[in-house]
């Protein structure tokens, strides 16, 4: 077979002249690289091919830098309960009554902040299509943002800039879609000034003989593209966007952000969803990163099969797009269908029932090549596993970096803390209306948190409960969680503290903790510093999850997160699934009912450095992190869960950021209800306030259950110890401080309509 189009071939030209950029290098391509794909055709590749490597051998794409790294998480623990796991679009769990759940959060960092309205939608769109390939319903989203410092007046404006068009973004894409926003985080710090992150997270649920592949099996079969048209949107976002840094200019990149339409995209995934139901598909793969090529060469290698495509059938917006710009394109809101010829006139007629466009694209093969003609001429032939998973793979260097010791040694149980109560109070209100600690009200009063009728908890409860089906209480817990700080300081205690407390969130509403998704967010693989941090979160979330017993199901890697030399804190976001049999029972923060007493569980100790209080009060970043004991961790999860089962906790709040003042706050905030607290004798009042100790939880019980609940704690060696109980109207810390309830709500909810509103 002839193979046409325009070759690329400056190999010659690079030896006369080492200085000159090549055509493959301004695509993302090295000369090593550019030199395999020569080796793997036998020939030059066409500027179609040469598209098609440059988008698939991408760092966003191929992993090529974290694959030596992210092989840890296949040693982890397992279950005949995981459906699905790493590979697949997402991880999907079977939690029983014929049913599954499918999760998994992606970043869209670049184009949020090139473009943060439509980054952030088609963050939320992308990750939405990803669940509906597993043959899920999309049933509820989450996100985790970061943006620079809101209050720095040499970036204040870009981050106003930014945090509403991100914001604008996620909730007009979810809310017209029409799935529930249960929760997330959003944090601020300076290194996030050049580039912010968006980390979305989606859930699904299925029967589970409806779960989906995307493998391209049955010689014959057709392969139907449908969706929306496509276009030249998105055309290099993988590639010259998502796997590069930004220069010191900043995103001049605005052609490679997606354009994103939510009602398209509803559309689209009823349509599947019939399609699913009605059996008509043999395969399924969404169109995202990479656009056409990633679903036609990813569908066929999982396969082990050939494909042979007709690109001038694809539906285009412009009708004078070239061959490449069709293939790399990434438009939304399409997927990829692979179908028997028996039952293509029923998924044509239904797409054209449901408003979308959709077309026979071409077909399965035995050839083992994927091969794509254009105009009666083939531009594309080459092995399918070449693209999907042959892609190069690099052992980066590593190197500690230098600035971690005096970084370590500076230590925060060092500073200046309060020694009286009225500097006690005038610490906590600043970390109240801080910008990282405030109300999310702001937030979450632009989503629609319970579109459905399903959602149970949402923020700001520690995690986001959704009741699985309308005859039935089964339900889900999630949390996603981070600690770009405790990762700068540490990073594998760092990703350690984040998947600790993302998992004792889903404990405290009463799930027991199940599986993993990660994004983990990190600056140039090229810098050996960055490297060795990115490492070493890999192997503290990979160690963390085998001393929990759960796995990690699939996630995101996100590289090139910086500005010049300027990265972001390494940011491990991780997302922890929780399973709840009786939804009824979950446990909300709020305390509700005067009387109850409060406990508090876990041990706390002298851990200040990286906290909000370092940072919040004396501007200090410094010292090593809290140390998590997951074998206490593992005890409290145990008793958080039998308390709510049992009916023995009404109201309990894990301690994260801001320590033990904070959860009071939000707990009394969330029921209206104050606090009288009493510390121990021989307690250090502002350790006991202010420090960040993992493995701990405010529980609030009725005095009828404390005994059994403390019993059960003495039982399994967990330190608790009553501090107080709910009770009027203001938070009163005897022999300390009090602060009525109304003020506490001031100074929480003023910060971000101010800043943002």
């Amino acid at each position: 077979m002839t193979v046409t189009g325009a070759r690329v071939d400056t190999v010659a030209t690079a030896a006369a002249d080492p200085g000159l950029t090549q055509p493959y290098a301004e695509l993302g391509l090295r000369d090593e690289e550019y030199a395999r794909i020569r080796e793997v055709l036998g020939r030059r590749p066409t500027e179609s091919e040469l598209a098609m490597y440059s988008v698939m051998w991408s760092e966003h794409c191929s992993y090529k830098s974290s694959k030596v790294h992210l092989k840890q998480f296949g040693d982890l623990p397992t279950s005949e309960r995981l459906l699905a796991g790493i590979g697949e679009n997402a991880g999907v769990v079977d939690v029983g009554q014929g049913l599954a759940v499918t999760f998994k959060v992606e970043s869209h960092n670049h184009p949020s902040y090139v473009e943060p309205y439509q980054g952030a939608a088609t963050g939320v769109g992308g990750i939405i299509r990803d669940i509906l390939a597993m043959g899920a319903r999309p049933v509820a989203v989450m996100d985790s943002l970061r943006f620079g410092d809101p209050e720095d007046p040499a970036t204040a404006a870009d981050t106003r800039r930014l945090v509403r068009g991100v914001v604008e973004g996620i909730g007009g894409y979810g809310n017209c879609f029409g799935v529930p926003n249960i929760g997330g985080e959003l944090g601020f710090d300076p290194s996030y000034a050049g580039n912010p992150l968006v980390n979305a997270l989606c859930l699904g649920v299925l029967e589970v003989e409806r779960l989906q592949t995307m493998k391209a099996t049955g010689i014959g079969n057709q392969v139907i593209l449908l969706g929306a048209r496509t276009g030249r949107d998105g055309i290099g976002g993988v590639s010259v966007l998502a796997s590069a840094t930004f220069d010191e200019g900043g995103p001049a990149k605005r052609p490679a952000v997606q354009v994103g339409d939510p009602f398209m995209e509803k559309v689209v995934t009823e349509c599947c969803l019939e399609l699913f139901d009605r059996e008509l598909v043999v395969g399924i793969q969404d169109l995202g990163g990479a656009g056409f090529t990633c679903a036609i060469c990813e569908t066929a290698a999982a396969g082990g099969q050939g494909m042979r495509v007709t690109l001038d059938a694809v539906p285009l917006r412009e009708a004078s797009m070239e061959p490449w710009e069709v293939l790399v394109s990434e438009s939304q809101e399409r997927m990829l269908a692979i179908v028997d010829p028996r039952n293509v006139d029923a998924v044509l007629e239904a797409c054209a029932r449901w408003g979308v466009f959709s077309a026979v694209v071409g077909e399965v093969t035995d050839t083992g090549r994927l091969q794509v003609t254009w105009r009666g001429e083939t531009v594309v032939d080459v092995p399918p596993a070449s693209l999907a998973d042959e892609g190069p793979v690099y052992t980066r260097p590593l190197a500690r970096p230098a600035a971690l010791d005096p970084l370590q040694a500076d230590r925060a149980e060092a500073l200046p803390r309060p020694a009286t109560g009225d500097e006690l109070l005038a610490d906590l209100l600043k970390l109240v209306a801080s910008p990282n600690l405030a109300s999310r009200r702001w937030v979450t009063e632009q989503y629609d948190r319970y579109v459905r009728g399903n959602t149970v908890l949402a923020m700001p409860d520690d995690a986001g409960v959704v009741r699985l089906s309308d005859d039935s209480d089964l339900g889900v817990a999630l949390s996603l969680d981070g600690n770009g700080r405790f990762a700068a300081l540490d990073p594998y205690a760092g990703a350690q503290l984040a998947l600790a407390e993302a998992a004792r969130n889903v404990a405290t509403t009463g799930a027991v903790p199940y599986a993993v998704t990660n994004c983990l967010n990190f600056g140039s693989p090229e810098d050996p510093e960055v490297m060795w941090t990115f490492a070493e979160a890999v192997r503290g979330l990979a160690d963390g999850c085998r001393a929990l017993g759960i796995p990690v199901t699939g996630g995101n890697v996100s590289f090139y997160n910086q500005t010049g030399t300027t990265a972001v804190h390494p940011t491990p976001v991780i997302g922890v699934l929780g399973l709840l049999d009786d939804v009824t029972r979950r446990t909300p923060i709020a305390l509700v009912e005067e009387g109850q007493s409060l406990l508090l569980v876990g041990e706390t100790r002298e851990e200040l450095s990286g906290s909000e209080w370092a940072w919040v009060t004396q501007g200090h970043l410094g010292g090593v992190p809290p140390v998590v004991d997951w074998d206490a961790a593992r005890k409290l999860h145990e008793v958080l869960v039998a308390g709510s089962r049992d009916g023995m906790v009404d109201a309990a709040h894990d301690l994260a950021e801001g320590g033990l003042a904070q959860a009071l706050v939000e707990s009394c905030l969330r029921g209206g209800i104050g606090a009288r607290v009493v510390l121990p004798a021989d307690a250090d009042p502002f350790v006991w306030l202010f420090s960040e100790s993992a493995g701990r939880a405010l529980v609030a019980v009725p005095r009828s259950e404390e005994l059994r609940f403390t019993d059960m704690c003495n039982a399994r060696d967990l330190p608790v110890v009553r501090i107080g109980v709910a009770d009027g109207d203001t938070l009163d810390v005897q022999g300390q401080f009090a602060v009525g309830i109304d003020d506490l709500r001031a100074a929480s909810e003023g910060t971000l309509p101010i800043l943002f509103g």
